[in-house]
């Protein structure tokens, strides 16, 4: 796992991202630049470039943010219980270098399951 000091991830990252990737913020729905991308490729963590997740696995929720019904590689996202705000959900993060996604919901497309409901500040988008 990826360990770098606050200062290093404040060199790499913008002021957004490490809001978002370290200290578990949030951008405000619907403004995130992913959430109605729906071009081929493949999105990796902002913070450390590990792939998350692919086209394939996107849709549209209509929850303001990215919604993926399944990660591409299980082991790089990690999965803790988040009780803040009052709510008890599942927070995801990126499994190399704990950089916050968002949380997973069990309300994804038929068949599928889930909605991995991503920070589009927390990825990049890349064409395969």
């Amino acid at each position: 796992m990826i360990e770098k000091t606050d200062e290093e991830w404040k060199k790499i990252l913008s002021d957004e991202e490490y809001d978002v990737l370290r200290k578990k913020g949030t951008e405000r729905a619907f403004t995130g630049k992913y959430d109605k991308f729906f071009e081929e490729g493949i999105y990796y963590c902002a913070g450390c470039e590990t792939k998350l997740f692919t086209h394939e696995g996107k849709f549209d929720s209509g929850c303001g943010w990215p919604a993926f019904h399944t990660p591409a590689v299980d082991e790089n996202i990690k999965y803790e219980m988040d009780e803040s705000h009052g709510m008890k959900r599942v927070e995801i993060m990126c499994a190399n270098c704990g950089g916050h996604l968002g949380h997973v919901f069990n309300d994804g497309p038929v068949g599928k399951g889930y909605r991995y409901c991503v920070n589009s500040l927390s990825i990049k988008h890349k064409k395969e």
